[in-house]
């Protein structure tokens, strides 16, 4: 169902709510299960997704299904920050060096956005959708950005966003999780042990000197991002992030 809220355009909410669930559904979708997800007519969603047809934003398929359109690459284009294209060679050396899932992530508002990724090639392994974003507090990435910040500011995000519990390791005190940004802080990384999802570690480093808190991390099973390896992990994340800035700089 599509929520509205004061100062919402019905129309425009309705037609991002039907993108975004052509995106949930595989990138394709037939019209009364795009209604039905949306919680829309199906003589509105009709409507909509036609508009978004001619636009070129949403195109039908021969089985009268319809699917993302390639309107939608040019503006996703410009909305990754323009650090991520310097980033994927750096992204790529650490994928190599460790076979894990490397992230470049930033700070949008009050959310971590994943901006540049390259996967792991291991069977499995840790994955996040580049344009993903998620809140900050349970995540490496975020932690790490967080951990750069002024503790006042940190502490009016998160009450902003609350802390929510995501596994039974997620730091949901406020106290108890500024003592981690401060650990981290202290050490010059921040870690993700099971805190977004059960089994899976991240290890992050915040790039500094940007003009906005971005991080890079290596993700993976927490059965093979070990503690003995951990310390490997994170000089080659710090040469990264200090390889990022001066690039950017």
């Amino acid at each position: 169902m599509v929520a509205s809220s004061p100062g919402t355009v019905q129309s425009v909410a309705r037609a991002f709510a039907l993108l975004e669930a052509l995106a949930a559904s595989g990138g394709e979708g037939a019209l009364a299960s795009l209604a039905s997800d949306t919680g829309l007519a199906v003589p509105t969603a009709h409507r909509l997704l036609n508009t978004m047809q001619e636009l070129g934003y949403v195109r039908q398929l021969e089985d009268r299904r319809y699917a993302l359109g390639a309107g939608l690459i040019g503006l996703g284009r410009h909305a990754v920050p323009e650090i991520a294209d310097a980033a994927m060679p750096l992204l790529t050396d650490l994928e190599e060096a460790f076979r894990e899932t490397a992230n470049l992530a930033v700070l949008d508002g009050d959310l971590v956005l994943y901006a540049g990724q390259v996967a792991s090639r291991q069977r499995m392994r840790m994955f996040t959708e580049v344009g993903r974003r998620v809140l900050p507090h349970s995540t490496g990435v975020g932690k790490a950005m967080l951990s750069t910040m002024p503790e006042p500011q940190v502490r009016a995000l998160i009450q902003r966003t609350g802390l929510p519990r995501f596994t039974p390791q997620t730091l949901v005190d406020e106290e108890a999780f500024l003592a981690d940004l401060r650990r981290s802080r202290a050490r010059g990384f921040a870690a993700d042990d099971s805190e977004q999802e059960v089994g899976v570690r991240c290890i992050a480093v915040a790039v500094p000197g940007l003009g906005r808190p971005a991080a890079l991390s290596v993700s993976g099973p927490a059965a093979r991002i070990t503690d003995a390896r951990v310390p490997e992990v994170v000089r080659a994340l710090t040469d990264a992030a200090a390889e990022l800035a001066r690039l950017a700089g």
